[in-house]
């Protein structure tokens, strides 16, 4: 019976591996969705955007406050994505270069389309360093 009780134990530790890994996919499929429905809707925006503009030049009225609205609406609805994002840039281990969006390892210093130096998540304004001012990030991967 020992056969049997180790194959019993192997099949639910496996079993229970495969159910977290199908969570884990399932939950970066509501973040990807949320993303893809956070973008559509930014697109809609800036196409009302668009038609406040033109009508309001068209008419001959002042439109600021309705071009401020929709500046601002579309501000919120960036912010929710760059959060989003970066849930989903953790979910996969990722972090994301805040000087030019690509994705990068998270174990990285230095992002590897750009060179910009990738800030730790606890550092929201990273402190100049004296030494960092003077020397490139390429220098300082040597």
């Amino acid at each position: 019976m020992g056969l049997f009780e180790d194959v019993v134990v192997n099949a639910k530790s496996a079993v229970n591996v495969v159910g977290k890994k199908a969570g884990k996919i399932v939950d970066l499929s509501k973040l990807r969705f949320s993303a893809m429905d956070l973008n559509s809707e930014i697109s809609k925006r800036y196409e009302s955007l668009g038609r406040t503009v033109y009508d309001a030049q068209k008419t001959g009225n002042d439109a600021s406050d309705l071009v401020n609205e929709c500046v601002i609406a579309i501000d919120d609805l960036y912010e929710q994505l760059d959060a989003v994002n970066e849930q989903i840039s953790a979910m996969r281990n990722r972090t994301i270069c805040k000087n030019c969006g690509a994705e990068n390892p998270q174990s990285a210093n230095f992002c590897s389309k750009c060179g910009h130096k990738l800030d730790d998540p606890e550092d929201e304004v990273p402190a100049p360093e004296a030494d960092d001012s003077q020397t490139p990030p390429e220098e300082k991967a040597d």
